[in-house]
Parts: structure tokens; sequence; C-alpha cells
């Protein structure tokens, strides 16, 4: 690194904790890169040695920083770590507004082997810079880093030290750095190493370079807005440990900002001016709600009785229960009196005890039950021991012989058809 850059370098406030054990004071600049290290090695004496006598402790550690009385740090101080195995950075750009005002922040570091905790304070005095903030500034987004890794004294030393070649100002300071993720860009996939990326914004007294320029012109506007890289002439002084998407470059000349202001034109849908607030008097008397409450619990509950009332007078004074138990008496007649109708009515016979075709002679059965059956307990199918009439006749066997098959025997007019079985027997 050359000495110019080293000088540049020096205007980036980097502080480590020492081994005394006592609070750290630091003394960065409003508007210049404040760069924070929590060492994992200090504060391993804070804990007890590991179990076995030799071995170097690795325990994993991690921290927390917030405001002292607050929940977390302030809006300008960031803080990460990737793993419990590396050092915890805290990092931002201080503001003219906390110029002159001790910020306490208290540090805490859990062993995640024993659970014990170490806790040191680091106050940082914001002191205020004479050429804040410098008027021209530029923003490179870095795709090949990570922001620790850009945090890093050597890596940011040797960016600035680029930049400086290729802007040659007389001043050039690291006013922010901001990780990607904070920009709402997205986690990249765990393949080829690939980083999230880093934003880093640098200023300098003077113009930008015809360099920085290049980005500006329509041409690599155009490849810019078709997703091609632009041709930058100085972009090879970076391509060796840096690369730069000149695309997302961003160049702010403070000295040409003019006042937006203008003045509110009052129309339809502004209201006017009410001029200033007048909180009303400590003086004022209390209102007792008492009364208020009674009324509304009263009336309501008024109106419910009455309902209730007149609900109940309704229901046991007005009922006419003598003529209710002839109605129900009269009912319970009339059903009797159905009931036993319906034991005495004719009931149809099923289909199955109706004639059907014989299928020998193919003339109509007569039912088997008798016109004036008056019992319905009679099953649907007989068998053939309970029918009246039959008669076997033998049938001849393959062999010779004679087997009994047996007929129902039918009658016509009261003769029984004995052609018909004759007939069969002759078969």
């Amino acid at each position: 690194m050359s000495p110019a850059t080293t000088g540049t370098f020096l205007l980036t406030v980097y502080t480590i904790f020492s081994k005394v054990h006592s609070d750290r004071n630091v003394y960065p600049s409003a508007g210049v890169l404040f760069v924070h290290v929590l060492e994992r090695e200090y504060f391993k004496g804070e804990f007890p040695p590991y179990p076995k006598p030799g071995e170097i402790s690795n325990d994993p550690i991690t921290f927390n920083t917030n405001l002292m009385g607050y929940p977390d740090r302030p809006g300008w101080l960031r803080y990460i770590q990737r793993t419990p195995y590396s050092d915890g950075v805290l990092y931002g750009s201080p503001t003219a507004e906390n110029v002159g005002k001790p910020t306490i922040i208290e540090i805490t570091a859990y062993n995640r082997r024993t659970f014990e905790t170490a806790r040191h304070n680091l106050i940082i005095n914001i002191m205020s810079a004479e050429d804040f903030p410098l008027p021209y500034q530029a923003e490179f987004f870095i795709k090949n880093m990570n922001v620790e890794e850009m945090l890093a004294s050597e890596v940011l030393g040797d960016f600035l030290g680029a930049v400086k070649n290729v802007w040659q100002p007389e001043r050039l300071n690291a006013i922010n750095i901001t990780s990607a993720l904070d920009r709402g860009g997205r986690v990249p996939l765990p393949i080829n190493d690939m980083k999230e990326g880093v934003y880093v914004m640098v200023g300098a007294d003077v113009p930008f370079s015809s360099c920085l320029r290049e980005v500006e012109n329509p041409q690599n506007q155009l490849r810019c807005s078709q997703e091609m890289e632009p041709v930058i002439t100085c972009d090879k002084k970076f391509r060796t440990q840096f690369y730069i998407d000149w695309c997302k470059i961003s160049l702010v000349d403070k000295t040409k900002q003019v006042s937006t202001y203008q003045e509110v034109i009052r129309g339809e849908g502004i209201l006017p001016d009410g001029g200033e607030y007048k909180p009303p008097s400590d003086s004022l008397k209390s209102r007792d709600y008492y009364t208020d409450f009674l009324i509304t619990l009263a009336v309501p509950s008024a109106v419910a009785l009455v309902l209730f009332l007149i609900l109940a007078y309704i229901m046991c004074c007005r009922r006419e229960g003598v003529i209710q138990l002839v109605h129900h008496s009269a009912i319970q007649k009339s059903t009797k009196e159905l009931r036993d109708m319906s034991k005495n009515r004719e009931i149809a016979w099923p289909l199955s005890t109706l004639p059907v075709f014989h299928p020998v002679t193919g003339e109509i059965m007569p039912p088997l039950h008798a016109d004036n059956y008056e019992s319905t307990n009679m099953p649907l199918m007989q068998t053939q021991q309970n029918l009246p009439h039959q008669t076997q006749i033998p049938q001849p066997q393959t062999t010779g012989d004679f087997r009994l098959t047996t007929f129902q025997r039918f009658e016509v007019n009261g003769i029984p058809e004995e052609r018909k079985l004759t007939e069969a027997m002759n078969l």
C-alpha cells in the first residue's frame, strides 16, 4: 500500500478492544465511516479455561450490542457477526446531530459452551469534521464482496487506493458501507462461492473524473438498459480485486443541488392552518359519570322487566286449561277408535299368494288360501309338506329305474285333472 493510500485510509476510524478490563472510549468523526471490531480473543479471558489442559479454547462466542438503557442500537450504527467463531463488527457513519453527545454502547458476550456472559461498555464520542460533508460523493456496488469482508482494514484500504488512482482527489473518505441485503437484495445461492454484494460510498473534494463520468454516456446507458456491461476504461484498475457493477454507480454533486422547497398553494382538499395547538387547561373540573352509568343500565333493564311481566301474564294467567283437556281427551278417543277399526279391515294379500301360471299345464292356479281366510300370519311360501294336495309320480333314471317327482294336484270345478298327470307319466 502506498503512503498516499495509507494517509487516506487513516481517515477511516478503526478501533479494537484492548486487553485492559475497562470501558473503551473512541472518537469518530461525523460523516466518516466508523468501524469497531469485537475480538473473540479478548473475551476468552473472561470465561473459564478449556476443560482439557493444554488444548486451545475455541468456544463459540456471540455478542449483543445495544444503547445503554435501550433495547437496540442507534439508527446509524449496525452490527454483524457471520458465525459464533468469527469476530463481531460494529460499523456505521455518525451524523452531525450526534456531535458532542456521548453514546454508550453496552456489549455483552455470550459463551455458548458454558452459557456465561461478560459485559463491557463502548463510549463513542462523535467529533465534528471540518470538511463535512464532502461535496462530491460516489457510491459503488461491489458484487464479489460481503460486508464483513469489505470492513476489513486491508481490503477497504485497497479499494480506497484504487478509487484515488482513478479520481485523483486531495481528500478522500469512506462515508458509509451497506450490505446489499439492507437495500432489498436477495440472499445468493450457496454455489460457486457467490457473495451478497456491498455498497460503498466515498466522498472527495474535487469533481468526478472522466472515467467515472463514462457511465453517463448514452451508449453505456443503453447497454445498462439491455442488462449488458458498460464499457469503462478504468474498470481494469478495480477488476483485479473488486468486481464493480458500473450500472449501479451513483454520482452525487452536492454543489449543484438546489432547494426543492415549494410554497404550498392551498386549494381543494387542504385544510386551512388552524394555528398553534393549545392543549386544554389543567384547571378543568373532572366530570362525574355515575349518573350516566345508572341511566345507561336502568332504562334497558326497566324495559326488559316490563316485557318479561307481560309475557308471564300471557303464558300463565291467560291459559284455558279445561278446554285444552277436553280437546286432548277427544283426540285420544279418536285415536283409539281408529286403531280398533284398523284391526278389522281387509288386508291385501302379497303377490306371491296370487294366482300364477302352472309351469306344466299353463293354466291359472287358484290362490292357496281360502277367500274367507282372516289370519294375516300365513307364510308367503309354503313347503311341500304343508300343501294339502300332492301326487308323486315315478321318473325314469338313466339306469332304467324310476324316481318319484312331486306335482301339485289341481282341481277344476271340483274335479281333479288326472289326465294331465297321466300325460306327465307317459313322457
